[in-house]
């Protein structure tokens, strides 16, 4: 009774924001979890490392690319474009941020569809705050006007917890700020009780390829889409093989009992970040890539009523994310990929990096910007094969070029080549001229207060230049 007078604010909060009955009742749960001081976590004892899985290279041109190319047409992509790209300083859907030859993810997603078969739609998981302009952007493609089938359904919003108090976060200057969408493992949910799910169903979708808006190498791919239908699956998860740079990521275990669970780092109790966090023991993360076998997902959702329990993640972050003395708050999540942990067949299978390019912050932008990445026919983004290596340590400096505007400001005639490019470090304030072409390990470092031009065509060839030094040699060329 206690728990339930402490939720009352709560209910109220989200009837008034009319959130279907579903999202209220689980987000009662978690926060019941939280009121019993029960923190989501997953013990390294409790699970075992997952040795091998089946690799995408061994799939070939067989029968799954056959298999996956006769069910097309019955197979819908869903991109979860729920978010602003605050982190970036955007106040607009981070779907529509121009990533490639002036593309945004949300033309790449549309347009990868089409030319892999027009039959193949593209639904966006939007939130409130991406609906709008989202829909608007959707309006450059005709034929997505008349179709059946709808473009979007809605994420859900919960309330943000008061830490101090666990209730409900107030801030009456920006209201918006009171809320958080409740993680990507909400998709379930509100495809059921949006009726996209029925939607899909009733127009002949069974399965579906669900990602993030922002990893570009998330494409339907015929032959992944013939392995999960050969085996059966009602749920699979791509991951790919971990690397230093993966290591605070979600990864794949086994269960102690059996079939598999995912883990995120906000899940792992501090005693087991070694563990968490190595590499060779656990060697698979989880890219976000999901195929869904929509009649099960169904059965799932309508034996408990539009609920699918997740593992909860607490996270504790501040009332205004731009503002670190704002008050402490919790925001309770759940992970789309932990559902590999409900169905009775699951499965996972080990894929290569170019289907996990994200774009988290500037600098995986300036990466995939550059000559290092080729937009090819297809709408693929694909590795430059003239590229020097595999991976560039990119590492601008914050102060100049995390928000997106201060970053446009200082490429403004493009970024520079990259594709000889092994390490590439900024620290101060430079704006680029055209065709600047980064060789090797270079770093450019200005310790002053005024911005640097480095000049249209300039080779920065595996050298550290102060801006003292770079001034020099143009006094000596002139």
């Amino acid at each position: 009774m206690k728990h339930q007078a402490k939720f009352k604010p709560f209910e109220k909060k989200m009837k008034a924001e009319n959130m279907p009955a579903p999202a209220i009742h689980i987000f009662r749960n978690y926060y019941e979890k939280l009121i019993k001081k029960e923190k989501g976590l997953i013990p390294e004892a409790g699970i075992q490392p997952v040795d091998t899985l089946t690799d995408f290279a061994s799939l070939g041109s067989g029968k799954y690319e056959e298999t996956g190319r006769r069910h097309l047409h019955k197979t819908a992509a869903i991109k979860l474009n729920g978010g602003l790209g605050t982190s970036m300083g955007m106040n607009k859907p981070k779907g529509l941020l121009k990533v490639k030859s002036f593309f945004s993810f949300l033309d790449i997603a549309v347009s990868q569809c089409r030319k892999m078969d027009p039959a193949v739609p593209v639904v966006f998981m939007n939130s409130f705050s991406t609906t709008r302009a989202t829909l608007k952007a959707l309006e450059a493609y005709p034929s997505l006007r008349n179709r059946p089938l709808g473009k979007e359904f809605l994420q859900h919003k919960v309330p943000k917890i008061d830490a101090a108090t666990l209730e409900p976060a107030r801030h009456p200057e920006n209201p918006a700020l009171e809320w958080c969408p409740p993680g990507h493992g909400n998709v379930y949910t509100a495809l059921y009780t949006s009726g996209m799910l029925d939607q899909l169903l009733d127009n002949g979708y069974e399965y579906a390829f669900l990602s993030n808006i922002d990893n570009l190498g998330a494409v339907v791919d015929p032959a992944i889409l013939g392995y999960f239908i050969e085996n059966r699956f009602s749920f699979m998860m791509e991951t790919s093989p971990r690397t230093p740079n993966d290591k605070k990521g979600g990864h794949l275990a086994k269960m102690k009992s059996g079939g598999y669970i995912l883990r995120e780092i906000a899940q792992c109790p501090k005693q087991d970040q070694k563990d968490f966090q190595d590499i060779e023991k656990h060697r698979y993360f989880n890219t976000n890539n999901i195929w869904i076998y929509l009649p099960a997902l169904q059965k799932v959702l309508h034996r408990q009523n539009g609920i699918i329990a997740l593992p909860m993640i607490r996270n504790k972050k501040t009332l205004d994310p731009r503002d670190p003395e704002s008050p402490e708050v919790y925001q309770l999540e759940t992970a789309m990929g932990s559902a590999v942990s409900v169905f009775d067949r699951t499965g996972a299978i080990c894929v290569p990096r170019d289907r996990f390019i994200p774009v988290k912050n500037t600098n995986d932008l300036l990466d995939v910007r550059s000559d290092r990445y080729i937009l090819d026919d297809r709408f693929h983004l694909i590795p430059n094969p003239e590229k020097k290596s595999d991976s560039v340590h990119i590492d601008l400096d914050p102060a100049y070029y995390k928000f997106i505007d201060d970053f446009e400001k200082r490429f403004p005639k493009g970024v520079p080549s990259l594709k000889n490019c092994t390490c590439f470090t900024v620290q101060g304030n430079f704006t680029f001229g055209k065709q600047v072409k980064v060789q090797n390990d270079s770093m450019l470092i200005n310790t002053t207060e005024h911005r640097f031009t480095i000049e249209d065509h300039q080779v920065l060839n595996g050298d550290s230049a102060m801006v003292t030094d770079l001034i020099h040699r143009k006094m000596a060329a002139s």
